[in-house]
C-alpha cells in the first residue's frame, strides 16, 4: 500500500561517538565575523543590484518604445553574448551551477568575471527583447562576491565558503526585488529540496536587509500591491481554491520539467551553440513581433502591471509567455526564469478567478508566489515573497496555496544543481 504524503520534521541527532564539546567563544567571534561580512556584501550587493536594476529598467523601457527596431535583432544579441563567453569567459558560463558547486565546496573560487559577464549579457538579453528573467543576475552578483570575501578572509576553512556565498545569494535577490525575508528563505532552502542551510541564516538575514536597504536609497523600486480583498475560505471557495493552488503547482513544476528536456533536446539538434542561439534569437524575435509586437518580450512586467491594474489579460498570456521564456533561456540567452514565473503565474491567477469568479487580485497575487515557488521547488521562500509585496493579512492564504503548490510540483526545479538529500540540522520532508 503506497504511504500518504506526510510533514514531518526531522532533527539530526549527534554521533553516538564521543565528541569534544564546541568552543562557544570561538563560535560566537566567528558568527560575529560571518556577520560583519555579510554587512560588507549587503552594502556591495545592494549597490550593484541598484546598477544592474535601474539600467535594465530603462533598457525595457527604451525597446518597449521601438519594439520593431530591437526585437529583429535578438539573433545577433545572442551570437554577440555567445562569442564573449566563449572568447573570455568560458569559466563562468555555468551561471548559478557555479555557486551551488561553491556551496558544496566542490569549486575553490568564482572568477569575480562572472559579475561583469551575466550584467552586460542580461542587459543585451533585455534589449533585444528575449523574454528572461533578471533574479538570476543578482543572485550570481551576491553569491560572486560572497565567494569573494570568504576567500579573502578565511574564517573557517570548511563552513566559510557555503556560509558566505548563500549570504551573497539572499543579498543579491534582496537588494533586487527588495524582499529581504523572502530572500533569506530563497537562499538558504533553494540548495537542497526540503532542507534549510541553517548555519547561513543570520549572515544572510543581514546581508539581506543590507542590500535592501542600500538599493532602495540608491533608487531601485519595490513591486508592491496595496488592495483589499474580501476573501474567505468556506463551502463556496474551497474548491476553486484547491483547484487553482494545484494548477500553480503544476504549472511551476512544468515549467522546470520543461526546461530541462528542452535544453538537453535543443542541444542535440543544434550542437553548434552559435548556430543555437542564433536559430532560437530567430524564431523568439519573429513570434514575439507576430504577437502583439513584444507583449511577451523581456520581464512580463507588462503582464504583471496588467494583472493587478485591471488591464487586458489573455486566457493564453501564461502559457506564450511560458515557452517564449522557455525557448530564450534553452538557447543561451542570459537572465533568469522568476520574474517571467511571477507574470506566468499572475496572468493565470487571473484568468482562473475570472473563471470561478474569485477576486481577481488576490488570486493573480497567489499564482504570483505559488508559481514562483513550485519552478524553485521552494516552500517557505513563496510564502514570504507574497506577503512582503501583497501584505502579510494574506498570509494564510499564501501559506496554503504554497503547500499545494509544493506537493504537487513534481518535485521539479529550474535549478538543475538543487539536490534532494537531508543535509542539515533541520529538514522539512513533505514529499517522498
Amino acid at each position: 500500500m503506497k504511504e500518504k504524503n506526510i510533514i514531518t520534521l526531522d532533527i539530526k541527532k549527534a554521533e553516538s561517538k564521543p565528541q569534544k564539546p564546541p568552543n562557544r567563544l570561538k563560535s560566537a567571534v566567528q558568527m560575529l565575523v560571518y556577520c560583519l561580512c555579510g554587512l560588507l556584501i549587503g552594502i556591495i550587493t545592494g549597490g550593484a543590484d541598484a546598477l544592474f536594476g535601474i539600467v535594465l529598467l530603462k533598457i525595457t523601457d527604451f525597446r518597449e518604445n521601438y519594439p520593431y527596431w530591437l526585437i529583429p535583432f535578438l539573433a545577433i544579441g545572442g551570437l554577440i553574448i555567445c562569442f564573449l563567453y566563449e572568447r573570455f569567459g568560458k569559466e563562468v558560463k555555468n551561471g548559478m551551477a557555479i555557486l551551488f558547486d561553491r556551496v558544496r565546496n566542490e569549486r575553490t573560487e568564482i572568477k569575480l568575471r562572472l559579475i561583469p559577464f551575466v550584467t552586460v549579457s542580461t542587459w543585451i538579453t533585455h534589449l533585444f527583447g528575449g523574454s528572461a528573467g533578471r533574479e538570476g543576475v543578482a543572485v550570481q552578483i551576491g553569491g560572486t562576491l560572497g565567494s569573494f570575501v570568504a576567500r579573502e578572509v578565511r574564517i573557517d576553512k570548511k563552513n566559510s565558503a557555503k556560509i558566505l556565498t548563500i549570504a551573497g545569494m539572499a543579498a543579491g535577490f534582496g537588494g533586487l526585488f527588495r524582499t529581504p525575508i523572502a530572500a533569506v528563505f530563497f537562499a538558504t532552502e533553494v540548495l537542497c529540496a526540503g532542507a534549510l542551510e541553517v548555519t547561513a541564516l543570520l549572515p544572510a538575514l543581514i546581508s539581506a536587509y543590507t542590500a535592501s536597504f542600500v538599493s532602495g536609497k540608491l533608487g531601485l523600486e519595490k513591486f508592491t500591491v496595496i488592495s483589499d480583498v474580501d476573501f474567505h475560505i468556506d463551502i463556496n471557495t474551497f474548491v476553486p481554491f484547491c483547484i487553482a493552488a494545484v494548477c500553480f503547482g503544476i504549472i511551476g513544476g512544468g515549467f522546470a520539467f520543461v526546461l530541462k528536456n528542452s535544453r538537453k533536446l535543443i542541444s542535440k539538434v543544434f550542437p553548434n551553440i552559435y548556430l543555437r542561439i542564433a536559430a532560437g534569437g530567430a524564431a523568439v524575435s519573429i513570434v514575439s513581433l507576430i504577437l502583439y509586437g513584444g507583449r511577451y518580450s523581456g520581464l512580463g512586467t507588462n503582464l504583471i502591471e496588467s494583472a493587478f491594474n485591471n488591464g487586458q489579460i489573455y486566457y493564453w498570456d501564461f502559457l506564450l509567455k511560458f515557452l517564449l521564456t522557455i525557448v530564450t533561456i534553452s538557447v543561451g540567452f542570459q537572465g533568469g526564469e522568476v520574474t517571467p514565473l511571477f507574470a506566468i503565474g499572475a496572468a493565470f491567477g487571473t484568468s482562473i478567478a475570472i473563471v470561478f469568479n474569485m477576486p481577481v487580485v488576490l488570486f493573480a497575487a497567489l499564482g504570483y508566489a505559488a508559481v514562483f515557488g513550485a519552478a524553485t521547488n521552494t516552500l517557505i521562500a513563496p510564502m514570504f515573497i507574497g506577503a512582503e509585496v501583497f501584505g502579510f493579512r494574506y498570509m494564510p492564504y499564501f501559506f496554503a496555496v504554497c503547500v499545494i503548490a509544493y506537493i504537487f510540483n513534481g518535485n521539479n526545479c529550474i535549478y538543475s544543481n538543487q539536490i534532494n538529500k537531508q543535509t542539515d540540522s533541520i529538514v522539512l520532508n513533505l514529499k517522498k
